[in-house]
This record gives structure tokens, sequence and C-alpha cells, in this order.
């Protein structure tokens, strides 16, 4: 499962860098973007439906910054919140056992 995480996380960051790495951050800045791999299209997908990437009608997309800035935020309390959760689930594993 972690390689399964680790191949998202790079697609994550492959799709995002690219368009902020050409500076794609509003409609006359838009720029086109082919995926290199399957998770790649599925990660520019799950974009666009959130709306942090938004396509124009010239066929190129921009990331939605303020957009991202939130939905980004919101997976680092969501991944805090779980880690906690397993650090508080550990603990009390290990007071039963002992």
């Amino acid at each position: 499962m972690g390689a399964a995480a680790a191949v998202v996380a790079r697609a994550r960051r492959n799709v995002i860098s690219h368009f902020l790495s050409c500076n794609a951050v509003s409609a006359d800045q838009a720029v086109s973007f082919t995926p290199r791999r399957a998770i790649e299209r599925r990660m520019l997908d799950r974009y666009v439906r959130a709306g942090v990437i938004v396509p124009v009608a010239k066929g190129g997309y921009y990331v939605d910054v303020p957009t991202y800035d939130s939905q980004n935020g919101e997976r680092r309390q969501r991944i805090g919140l779980a880690m906690t959760a397993l650090a508080l689930i550990g603990g009390a594993v290990v007071a039963l056992v002992n």
C-alpha cells in the first residue's frame, strides 16, 4: 500500500508542478498537458473535477491557486487526523498489551 501511495503522490506533484513551472495560474496563461502515465491522467481528471485545474476553450489548463491551496490544506488536515488516530490506537494497543 505504501508504494501505491507514493505513486499517487508523485503523480500529484508532477501534474501540479507542470502547471506551476509554466506559471499557468490564469486563463490567459493556460498551457497544454500531456500525461505521461495513466495515473497522471487520473490525477488531472481528479483536479479538474475538484476545480483545482481549470480547462479553457483553447484546449489548455491552468491552476486555480486559491482552490489548490484550500484543497491542499484540507488534504494535509485529513492526513494529520489519520496520523493522530493511528498514534492513539497504537498507544491503546501498547497499553493493553502491557
